[in-house]
């Protein structure tokens, strides 16, 4: 498996023990920035990471900001991304199960590095259901996005 993953300078914090998390388990990640704890634009680092999933470069993508949520409202504008801002365990668990999230946000500001680190775990131990429910709702996603 392989995983993309980019942060702000508020993500800055989490990402490298996210990084070595994900080595401890066999995952190949390629760290798209920022390398600092100074003040950045945090789309600059979501277009990047969610470029490359879209561009099936990476299975998935984890982008850490904040609070996850300018990461994924960023995320979310490239064609075919479908992030999630992950704040608890049950998000994390439904975002891979119900809308197949093929990108992670997560917030340092919002959730302890223990608990994203438990987010990541359960994001990457789910899968998508592949209901009949879950996939229309994807398909009238995808429709949209073709047709605008």
């Amino acid at each position: 498996m392989k995983i993309a993953i980019g942060s702000d300078h508020a993500g800055f914090v989490y990402k490298q023990p996210i990084i070595k998390h994900l080595q401890t388990r066999g995952i190949e990640v390629f760290d798209f920035g920022t390398n600092s704890l100074e003040s950045t634009d945090y789309p600059i680092y979501a277009f990047k990471v969610a470029e490359a999933v879209r561009d099936k470069l990476f299975d998935f993508g984890i982008l850490i900001c904040g609070t996850g949520i300018g990461m994924s409202i960023a995320a979310n504008k490239v064609k075919g991304i479908r992030a999630c801002a992950c704040q608890t365990e049950f998000v994390a668990k439904a975002a891979k199960e119900h809308n197949n999230a093929n990108v992670l946000c997560l917030g340092s500001r919002t959730n302890t590095l223990a608990e994203a680190l438990h987010f990541v775990d359960i994001y990457l131990d789910s899968s998508y259901s592949n209901g009949v429910r879950h996939n229309q709702r994807l398909h009238l996603i995808q429709e949209y996005e073709e047709n605008k």
